[in-house]
């Protein structure tokens, strides 16, 4: 929601302050302009961008116009879920989850915390790294040599995804520049031409630097700023189920694992010991003001 907002702020002030000059919206339609330079950034945006990295882009931006799922809310049904889990491994034994880790959907303990057994990247991140030491026997470090793998894709697949917002972002002010360059041939061709229509071509090249900056600094740029800063608090989610995995794997008890793990949380967003103490007990504290819920 903030995006949006801060988007429509930037727009708003711009043409606000622009038509408080005494300027004419009419004279900013130049379609041409925005042919040139929105055919070529999106042309250079699909010619370097792969397939797979589009299709998950495309999602994860409709999604960045919603709530934050990783907001207060979402941690402290975290922290629950992974009691619970912990709390069945040590009290019935490693062999006693492993129905749930095969089969989360039909999970009696994960229907309990939808949040997390709908975040379907979490869900396998947790799963799959203790079904390495249930299934398979590893080892504590093969567990977190393992996690930390797969947090290293995920972070350079996140890093392609900001990647590619960006790099269109920079090359708009080039484009407006060409869209601009085209605009100064067409009226340099045109010098004999009455002063009113020549005022209009160099006005419309104008346009076209105009425009390039404008998408850039006011809307691609930010929505990328917006994109980063969604994904640092999903991997900080995943960072706090390999902290709470890995402690409780080397046997200690569930809520030491949990304490741990709450550093791993972001500030803004990290209960407290004491609050921590309350979401273990079933009695989730109401999200901190400012904290977007999921």
């Amino acid at each position: 929601m903030l995006l949006i907002i801060g988007l429509l702020v930037v727009f708003i002030s711009v043409f606000g302050g622009y038509l408080m000059e005494g300027g004419d919206l009419l004279v900013l339609i130049i379609i041409p302009e925005y042919l040139i330079i929105g055919g070529a950034a999106g042309g250079a945006f699909l010619a370097g961008t792969p397939p797979e990295i589009l299709k998950v882009l495309s999602k994860d931006l409709v999604k960045l116009m919603g709530k934050n799922p990783y907001g207060r809310p979402a941690f402290d049904e975290l922290f629950m879920a992974l009691f619970a889990l912990f709390n069945k491994m040590r009290r019935e034994g490693l062999l006693s989850i492993e129905g749930d880790l095969a089969d989360p959907e039909n999970s009696e303990l994960f229907k309990a915390y939808p949040g997390l057994l709908h975040n379907h990247h979490a869900m396998a991140f947790l799963t799959d790294s203790i079904k390495l030491s249930v299934s398979y026997g590893g080892e504590i470090s093969q567990v977190e040599a393992a996690m930390d793998i797969n947090l290293e894709a995920h972070h350079e697949e996140t890093a392609m995804e900001v990647g590619a917002l960006t790099k269109v972002g920079d090359a708009l002010p080039g484009l407006g520049i060409v869209a601009a360059v085209l605009g100064i041939i067409i009226a340099l061709g045109a010098l004999d031409a009455p002063v009113a229509i020549l005022g209009h071509k160099i006005a419309a090249a104008l346009v076209g630097t105009f425009l390039g900056l404008l998408l850039s600094y006011g809307l691609i740029q930010p929505i990328a700023a917006a994109l980063e800063a969604r994904k640092k608090d999903e991997e900080r989610y995943l960072y706090v189920i390999r902290e709470a995995v890995l402690v409780s794997l080397s046997g200690s008890p569930p809520s030491l694992a949990l304490e741990i793990a709450r550093n791993a949380v972001f500030s803004h967003t990290r209960p407290t010991s004491a609050e921590l103490e309350s979401i273990l007990e079933g009695n989730v504290p109401s999200p901190a003001p400012g904290v977007a819920a999921k």
